[in-house]
């Protein structure tokens, strides 16, 4: 998403700019998102969510969210809901195919299957961060598009650029494990998303989390994610209960249907999940002008950074990393086109 938004937004300003794609298609991991753009409702309870994220950064975000979905409808984007269904929080939602489709006919095309290489001039990196490698060295899942393995971060700590803390630090969603089989198409629909209602235990049945999970549930995935696969098991009483547009009960069947580990007994349905890595949260540190920084605080000449390349925001928490990517894209154009 960062990088299609910086490119069209630098094209209203009069610079031109170039859409390099790693992949064989436009959207990243935005494509295959829910298409939920969103902010914490306060300020306050942003930072409490994220206690070891940067201040001015998700003040940024915060603040300038609102007029940036703005700017996306503004293109043409079309949006399906504008409520997050989460009291918490406000934003959009996004169909994300249209999406998509609505920013790089505003850049004007995008080069498929193109490696960034060394470029001269400004860069706006937003490669994806390093899902792909932090899955791989963890043993995890992938639950983003297959070609965030870090490249662009690599490119600036070649520059001198430095890196914010949480560098094992992810946003994921517990999955269906194996012998389930998941792709892309099932991100959204097979996430296990009722690890609240759930008690959630290794193979020999001892707890992985203590306590009860936040109601974004990232920190009881990072819990899952320390052990090879856990279970989550759930009273049947409870299989009713709705969790967004669906109940517990769809949920589990969608890891039945798609191969999934599932018992039932004494009264209780157990699903065996997987943590899976959706995006990291450590990555380059950056300014609210996206500048990419060194270790010394300046600027690193001619790259700036945004989506999950642009790390340090969510730290300690969870927030939208869409959020995240349009604000600083369109604060990236802003700064290259105002030098």
């Amino acid at each position: 998403m960062a990088g299609v938004v910086a490119a069209a937004r630098l094209r209203q300003l009069g610079r031109a700019a170039v859409v390099l794609e790693k992949g064989t298609r436009a959207g990243g991991s935005m494509l295959l998102s829910s298409g939920v753009v969103w902010r914490h409702r306060e300020l306050g309870a942003f930072r409490a969510e994220c206690p070891g994220g940067d201040p001015a950064l998700q003040e940024l975000v915060w603040r300038r969210l609102d007029d940036a979905l703005d700017w996306l409808e503004s293109l043409g984007a079309p949006v399906t809901a504008r409520e997050t269904g989460n009291a918490l929080t406000v934003g959009r939602r996004f169909d994300t195919r249209a999406l998509t489709d609505t920013l790089v006919s505003a850049v004007g095309g995008v080069e498929l299957e193109t490696a960034l290489g060394d470029p001269d001039g400004d860069v706006v990196l937003a490669t994806g961060g390093f899902g792909v490698r932090l899955a791989a060295e963890r043993g995890l899942a992938l639950r983003a598009a297959p070609w965030s393995d870090g490249g662009g971060i690599a490119l600036a700590l070649a520059r001198g650029a430095a890196l914010t803390d949480g560098q094992d630090d992810f946003y994921g969603r517990a999955m269906p494990a194996p012998p389930a089989r998941w792709g892309e198409r099932d991100f959204v629909r097979a996430a296990q998303l009722y690890g609240r209602w759930a008690a959630a235990v290794d193979d020999e049945g001892r707890p992985v989390f203590q306590g009860k999970p936040a109601w974004h549930e990232n920190d009881l995935v990072q819990a899952l994610a320390r052990v090879p696969a856990g279970w989550y098991v759930v009273a049947d009483r409870d299989l009713g209960r709705p969790v967004r547009e669906r109940t517990i009960g769809e949920l589990v069947g969608v890891a039945e249907e798609l191969g999934g580990t599932v018992r039932r007994e004494r009264g209780t349905t157990a699903v065996r999940v997987r943590a899976a890595v959706t995006h990291t949260l450590g990555g380059l540190r950056v300014d609210t002008r996206a500048r990419v920084l060194d270790a010394a605080g300046a600027p690193v000449q001619g790259l700036h950074a945004a989506g999950a390349d642009a790390g340090g925001i969510f730290l300690g928490g969870y927030g939208s990393g869409l959020a995240a990517a349009l604000v600083l894209g369109l604060a990236a154009a802003e700064t290259i086109a105002a030098a």
